[in-house]
């Protein structure tokens, strides 16, 4: 099916279970935070259009976080379903993306691809997006505050 024959819209609290589903099958998962339904739960809440979907029917076969905080834009967790990779589904979640980052004021989108995750690095090359070899990714988990704790 060409991606033009899917739906692409951004997801709702209703599809936070499937979402996990969907990236537990699809998505590169190695050297990161497990996923919670509490953190989909509150970015679907904090900002209603950061998740977007491509669904056929009613079953994802897409995902990416759309990151905007009025100053910078950022792409990760992009996801397709191993079945239906070459079909288009992730560059209509790039150009979604770009252009709802176009319209709030974006001058320039950064992604995250792993290193070792060659298809995302050609799907993100296909697309336009350069690696920057003189930036470094730098992180430090911290422990969530329980309240009233």
């Amino acid at each position: 099916m060409p991606a033009s024959d899917l739906t692409t819209r951004p997801a709702t609290s209703a599809d936070v279970d499937a979402v996990l589903a969907f990236w537990e099958r699809a998505a590169e998962n190695a050297d990161r935070p497990a996923d919670s339904a509490g953190a989909v739960t509150r970015l679907v809440a904090r900002d209603p259009d950061a998740l977007l979907l491509v669904l056929d029917g009613e079953r994802i076969v897409g995902a990416l976080i759309v990151g905007w905080d009025g100053r910078r834009s950022h792409l990760y967790r992009l996801a397709v379903d191993p079945d239906r990779r070459r079909e288009g589904i992730g560059r209509a979640l790039l150009d979604a993306a770009e252009q709802r980052l176009s319209a709030a004021g974006a001058g320039r989108i950064d992604a995250m691809v792993l290193e070792s995750n060659q298809p995302a690095r050609e799907l993100w090359s296909r697309a336009g997006y350069t690696r920057q070899s003189n930036w470094a990714r730098w992180v430090k988990p911290i422990a969530r505050r329980v309240s009233g704790a």
